[in-house]
């Protein structure tokens, strides 16, 4: 019995999820339509991602990027400022989850060797912040983007020209942010460059950044998602195959419940109707509202079945990331990190956490309803 609470404690959302297909497989009976509601499409290239990704983290590609990056600041502004802008552009190709694994860990070690720890919670806050706004950009940034680019039928540059006042936006407000914390000289050792030669002359590497250009080319519609799986699995295999058991299956698993949900609503007419009416024209509001209770990707999921304004909704469920510690699952990344480090400062980090987020998604909604 304490394995099950424990498990659903742990894996909340993905219980919500396959409670939600069971109750309505009662409603709408198993068939084969079930098969055609699951979006392969996503599901593949999101398992695809999560390997190559991993491939990259496992070199230690990205701690050595921001290592490199960081050995030339000289104040704990523009170190600060670093960390926010790495957090904020790296997500946009690793996701905003994996963007936070591993910058908030090497934001902690480095605040620890320069003696500013009792600075740390506003820096993770907009690193946190950072990461979840970044990612909207591209579609590859966050698993509801890659769902709502699925669904749509965009191609990658509507797409990101679609994002893009959203997400410049968004920058400016955590520049201001940033320049905003108080200010002081620091000094950083910089290290060798070694690991970065012996990353660069690496097989492995280049083998990863190959399966990444492979992942794109489908993004680009270049191919089907079935040759990315086929190709990506087979060569990670080979190579490296404990990246297997580093993919989020609870996330994919999360996804068909939902799909098999929303599917079987959508059978029933007098509900498909229902949703369709609360939900059509009131898209932005309802994708923020929805995301602050069962955080944006379920929201996403949830809500696109019954509407096609996907743009509007893009727009929702990313800004609705902001606002409270479950907005984005990739928050409690940060938060789990830093509470583990110093678990006497949780009150401290919550707090500081909901002002600069609350702030941010009133002035950015308001901004987006009034202008874009």
């Amino acid at each position: 019995m304490n394995r099950v609470i424990s498990f659903i404690k742990k894996e909340a959302v993905l219980t919500i999820a396959l409670l939600l297909a069971l109750v309505s497989a009662f409603v709408v009976k198993p068939g084969k339509e079930y098969i055609g509601y699951i979006d392969y499409h996503v599901l593949v290239l999101l398992f695809a991602l999560m390997l190559v990704v991993g491939g990259f983290k496992s070199l230690g590609v990205f701690r050595l990027l921001g290592e490199k990056m960081c050995s030339k600041v000289k104040s704990l502004r523009s170190l600060t400022l670093v960390l926010t802008l790495l957090c904020f552009l790296s997500s946009m190709l690793i996701t905003n989850d994996v963007a936070l694994i591993t910058f908030v860990p090497f934001t902690i070690s480095v605040f620890c060797m320069i003696a500013c720890e009792d600075k740390l919670i506003p820096v993770i806050v907009l690193e946190t912040i950072a990461a979840n706004l970044g990612s909207m950009l591209t579609p590859i940034g966050n698993p509801q983007n890659l769902l709502l680019f699925s669904l749509s039928g965009m191609n990658v540059i509507h797409f990101v020209t679609h994002m893009l006042p959203l997400t410049m936006m968004s920058l400016v407000l955590i520049l201001i942010c940033v320049a905003g914390l108080k200010n002081r000289p620091i000094q950083i050792t910089q290290k060798s460059d070694e690991n970065q030669s012996k990353i660069l002359k690496s097989y492995s590497f280049w083998v990863y950044f190959a399966l990444f250009m492979v992942c794109m080319g489908n993004v680009f519609h270049l191919y089907s998602y079935w040759v990315v799986l086929g190709v990506v699995a087979v060569v990670v295999l080979v190579i490296n195959r404990s990246l297997f058991a580093e993919v989020d299956y609870s996330l994919l698993l999360t996804f068909v419940g939902f799909f098999i949900f929303i599917g079987n609503m959508k059978q029933i007419d007098s509900v498909n109707e229902l949703l369709m009416q609360l939900i059509s024209g009131n898209e932005l509001l309802m994708g923020i509202a929805t995301s602050q209770v069962i955080s944006n990707v379920p929201a996403a999921m949830l809500l696109s079945g019954f509407t096609t304004e996907y743009g509007v909704l893009l727009y929702g469920v990313n800004i609705g990331g902001l606002g409270t510690l479950i907005a984005s699952m990739a928050s409690l990344i940060s938060y789990r990190f830093f509470v583990k480090a110093y678990p006497e400062q949780k009150s401290a980090y919550f707090r500081q956490f909901t002002a600069y987020n609350v702030v941010l998604l009133v002035i950015i909604t308001v901004i987006t309803m009034l202008v874009l």
